[in-house]
């Protein structure tokens, strides 16, 4: 009895983590990146935002796997992303705002104190794609 109660917690919290709607009123918010910070729960960076930068960057994020806009458009000046992790679907949420000639972006985490650096590796990865296209020209 006690094995089917702990398999039921745990196969409803799986389903809230997956399940549990996305309220863009919290996460389509403006990121405020100031500087380049590595945060425990996520990372912040502000790169100069390049004439079509935002537009090459949008296509970049949406070719992640499990990744889907929850809100705003590059035209819009503001788009907020869900990137999911591929087991437990876990959502992380990253801004992308133009603001004043810079790209302010804060990828973090939802659930949990800790993102074990994955928002800052993926963050990284797409600024290091979006280097190498522009050099590409």
């Amino acid at each position: 009895m006690i094995f089917l109660t702990i398999l039921f917690v745990a196969i409803g919290l799986l389903a809230w983590i997956r399940l549990a709607p996305s309220d863009p009123a919290v996460w389509h918010v403006d990121p405020m990146v100031t500087a380049d910070q590595d945060l425990a729960g996520g990372v912040r960076r502000r790169i100069p935002a390049t004439e079509g930068a935002f537009e090459q960057l949008n296509g970049i994020i949406l070719a992640t796997p499990r990744t889907d806009v929850l809100a705003g458009t590059p035209a819009e000046g503001r788009v907020t992303y869900v990137t999911r992790s591929q087991w437990m679907g876990f959502p992380d949420y990253t801004t992308v705002q133009q603001n004043d000639g810079q790209l302010e972006i804060w990828g973090r985490l939802r659930f949990g104190t800790t993102d074990m650096g994955v928002n800052r590796a993926r963050v990284d990865g797409w600024l290091e794609q979006l280097r190498a296209a522009q050099a590409e020209g």
